[in-house]
């Protein structure tokens, strides 16, 4: 048996090319995640290795295999964040690892409040039987911190996906929402999990709903780059087609250069 690598934090980025182009802009979050872990004494991890075929599980429901990742690798470790590869992390980011009170801690999913409500409204009568959970307890699933104590969890959901796969794709099919997000959500509720809130900066999402985002001529501020002084991490979800043709490899790219160039 080989020896254990230690790690104490450490960054996990699912980054898995599957030859569609949309992992062509990724590595500028893989480069600005490995100069914050740098600079805070952490270690990133950077997962490009399909576990099963994404026909069957997405990669959202892949990554949940994350503790059998660390262990087949033999990396120990304290607590992981485990964030979507569509982000870039500010250099003078702090580190949120000392504010998590060594809980489960996400950021509440700031964006589309209407398809958050029905996606809690559809998963919960098809899935859950009838539950419901408040919007503003409803966290976004691209930044995720936890440590051992959540092994147990991970494993109900990687169950729960393997045991109604089927079920879990033709409702999103009717829904039309995310593969794993608002399970996510309801299955945190329905196991207990303690969950603690980070503020929104660390997980700034739908910048383009939130006016931070040049992408229209007739936008009437002038700065191009300010949602950089609006939080820590920005997460390029949820920018839609636009006159300009700035979508999330124009903006991921300009980001980085600004801040790391």
């Amino acid at each position: 048996m080989g020896s254990k690598i230690h790690m104490k934090n450490i960054v996990f980025i699912p980054n898995i090319n599957l030859g569609n182009g949309r992992s062509n802009p990724y590595q500028y979050s893989v480069d600005s995640w490995k100069a914050w872990c740098d600079k805070n004494d952490c270690e990133l991890l950077v997962w490009e290795d399909l576990l099963y075929p994404v026909d069957y599980m997405k990669i959202t429901w892949q990554r949940y295999y994350l503790f059998d990742i660390l262990d087949g690798n033999n990396i120990e470790y304290d607590q992981i964040l485990m964030v979507d590869a569509d982000t870039i992390v500010h250099p003078d980011c702090p580190n949120f690892f000392d504010e998590t009170d060594g809980k489960y801690c996400g950021v509440m999913n700031d964006g589309d409040y209407e398809w958050v409500m029905r996606s809690i409204r559809g998963f919960g009568d098809e899935l859950f039987d009838g539950m419901r959970i408040h919007p503003w307890n409803y966290i976004n699933g691209g930044f995720q911190i936890l440590n051992k104590n959540h092994k147990g969890f991970f494993e109900s959901m990687k169950k729960y996906y393997n045991d109604n796969s089927s079920l879990i794709s033709e409702t999103i099919s009717k829904l039309k929402t995310a593969t794993d997000q608002t399970i996510l959500n309801l299955m945190l509720h329905k196991n207990n999990v303690d969950v603690k809130t980070l503020p929104d900066c660390y997980n700034l999402q739908d910048l383009a709903r939130k006016n931070l985002l040049y992408i229209d001529k007739s936008c009437w501020w002038s700065d191009e780059l300010h949602h950089i002084n609006a939080g820590w991490v920005y997460h390029f979800n949820a920018i839609p087609q636009n006159q300009m043709s700035r979508d999330v490899a124009y903006w991921m790219e300009r980001t980085y250069k600004e801040l790391y160039k």
